[in-house]
């Protein structure tokens, strides 16, 4: 319970750090927001602890949590990095990948399907992560999984919010089934190309949103 309170406050203050209610370098004040969500300072300070990990929030010691916005250039090579490792990991899973594993990554394109369907954005992205680290693991690389595993946590919040870019969910959709078609038949190029094109466009899709996002502010 105290878990899933942190994950839902930290979803609640991405939204704000997002749409420009806390800009970049404000101090995020924990008792207030205590008050504000109705809970002790343990799950804030965990959801603090999220913020961290995808950059979007700066602990310092005996001063508190302050928000930080990476800068364009920043996100941009994170992405690029992202789709590179996601890349070598459609590779050797198609060498590699099992037919329980395609199954599984079947399911989750069918519970991403309804979810596009009931323009449920966080079931698409719960989904969404499912059918990725499925991928990471068939990989067979067990470092190769880490550090990917690694760098989606971090651009999580990211990768999430690209997904309210209209049209964007059945798009991911449409890519996820190349992805699996590529897999099924084994072709490593294949999949490693579509891989990183799928990453490729997240990037540019969360920077256009975050575009309209600024310009609707001002």
């Amino acid at each position: 319970m105290e878990q899933r309170r942190a994950d839902n406050i930290a979803e609640a203050l991405e939204e704000r750090i997002f749409n420009g209610t806390y800009p970049n370098g404000e101090r995020l004040d924990e008792v207030r927001l205590a008050e504000q969500f109705g809970v002790s300072r343990t799950p804030l300070r965990e959801a603090f602890q999220r913020l961290a990990l995808s950059g979007l929030v700066e602990l310092i010691p005996r001063r508190g949590a302050f928000v930080r916005q990476p800068g364009p250039i920043e996100l941009m090579e994170m992405f690029e990095v992202m789709a590179e490792l996601e890349a070598i990991c459609g590779r050797l899973a198609a060498r590699r990948i099992s037919e329980e594993a395609l199954a599984e990554l079947r399911m989750a394109n069918d519970k991403c399907s309804a979810a596009v369907a009931g323009n449920d954005i966080d079931r698409y992205y719960s989904e969404n992560e499912r059918f990725h680290r499925v991928i990471y693991r068939q990989s067979g690389n067990g470092f190769l999984e880490q550090e990917a595993a690694k760098l989606h946590k971090r651009l999580k919040p990211f990768r999430r919010q690209q997904l309210r870019f209209r049209g964007r969910m059945g798009q991911s959709m449409s890519e996820h089934e190349g992805i699996v078609a590529a897999l099924s038949a084994g072709d490593a190029e294949r999949a490693g190309q579509l891989l990183r094109e799928h990453v490729a466009v997240q990037g540019e899709k969360f920077h256009h949103l975050m575009s309209s996002l600024k310009s609707a502010a001002e």
